[in-house]
């Protein structure tokens, strides 16, 4: 009887585990300079607006699967950067503002680090270097198979 109270026990114990969902550590672009002082890794950073549905659908398929979630984990800084957020952001040592355009507008932030042959489109993911000079943008759905390509080449 104790045996099997005991491995019932680490039978639940090990689906409970298994079924963790791994977390995806976000952060703020002040986070993002704090800590790269002390160590330097590349930055993806994901521009979104609050009310694009490819940008939530990316948020729930790429960026919630596991491999993309570990390689950023282990090898990036993520920053999740709304497009349209009306707060200034202070990031090397400039500070962006938002800029409104009538019923909407657009964070400075975002159109420098968005903006692909004058154009911006959400989602748009940058990702940029230890010294942080733009790498590469990608504009759109970004599947979580691509996703992990792109990861691993940087």
């Amino acid at each position: 009887m104790n045996k099997l109270v005991v491995s019932l026990f680490l039978f639940i114990s090990t689906i409970s585990w298994s079924q963790e969902k791994a977390e995806l550590k976000v952060y703020s672009f002040s986070e993002v300079e704090k800590l790269h002082k002390e160590t330097p890794k590349p930055i993806v950073i994901f521009i979104y607006a609050d009310w694009c549905k490819i940008c939530h659908g990316m948020e729930k398929t790429t960026f919630g699967n596991k491999k993309v979630i570990s390689l950023l984990n282990e090898s990036f800084y993520f920053v999740k950067f709304n497009g349209e957020e009306k707060e200034d952001v202070t990031f090397l040592g400039k500070t962006f503002v938002y800029k409104p355009t009538g019923n909407s507008g657009t964070h400075e932030l975002a159109l420098e680090l968005a903006t692909i042959d004058k154009g911006m489109a959400y989602p748009t993911t940058t990702i940029l270097d230890k010294e942080f000079g733009i790498v590469i943008q990608l504009d759109g759905f970004i599947n979580e198979q691509k996703m992990t390509t792109i990861l691993k080449k940087l």
